[in-house]
């Protein structure tokens, strides 16, 4: 049960809403949508992830902070933690999104996550709801920064792409959603070549999470570059 995986138990009312997808308010006749939800938990959650980073690393500067930030808080990260909270099964869709496996959508689950997070906010207020979001980020945090998310990954892949002969990397970007809520998705490419992809809430992420990407495929296939 969520409540046991989150060690409270919160209003039937804040949850039903919190996973209430705008498809399904649509094909209900109802107004009343996780939209509200999501956008106070990604503030709410955007604070505490930078507070923890803030704290864990003294020495780090707003440089490697925001990357690794990035690297916690992008929309694949949140869905994975999603996925680990079986947060699919909860979500209240209409039958489009049901049809297309929307309920193992990245940008739905991470959009479940942020609505979960604004409801214990609302309910328990920002201590305790700190500690249970850190709680759910710790692997993902940790995970993050062992996989180099702290360096610019923009700035790495372009001086190993230069190491190698390779040209400067190249970004498509693609974006998707309501102004309100867009997401974007970036991909990197090196001679013409796409390497990866990566997607976030914002330009400057989905680059970021490509770049990332793209450089571990890169060193990994070239380990004396």
């Amino acid at each position: 049960m969520l409540s046991e995986q989150l060690g409270v138990t919160l209003d039937p009312a804040l949850l039903e809403l919190a996973f209430t997808h705008r498809s399904f308010a649509y094909e209900s006749g109802s107004s009343e949508t996780n939209e509200r939800l999501e956008f106070l938990g990604d503030s709410v959650l955007g604070l505490i992830v930078t507070e923890e980073l803030y704290k864990r690393y003294p020495d780090f500067d707003e440089s490697r902070l925001s990357p690794l930030r990035s690297g916690v808080v992008n929309m694949r990260a949140l869905a994975d933690i999603a996925r680990g909270l079986q947060l699919g099964q909860y979500i209240r869709l209409g039958k489009g999104e049901e049809v297309t496996n929307g309920r193992d959508k990245n940008s739905l689950l991470a959009d479940a996550l942020e609505a979960l997070i604004g409801a214990i906010y609302l309910q328990f207020g920002f201590a305790q709801c700190t500690e249970i979001v850190r709680t759910l980020i710790s692997p993902t945090m940790d995970s993050a920064v062992a996989r180099g998310a702290g360096l610019d990954g923009k700035t790495a892949l372009q001086e190993l792409a230069a190491s190698l002969g390779m040209g400067a990397p190249e970004y498509i970007v693609s974006e998707e959603g309501p102004d309100h809520d867009k997401n974007f998705t970036a991909v990197a490419k090196l001679a013409s070549q796409e390497l990866s992809s990566g997607t976030g809430k914002s330009k400057r992420e989905a680059e970021q999470v490509a770049a990332r990407a793209a450089y571990e495929a890169l060193k990994t296939a070239n380990p004396q570059g």
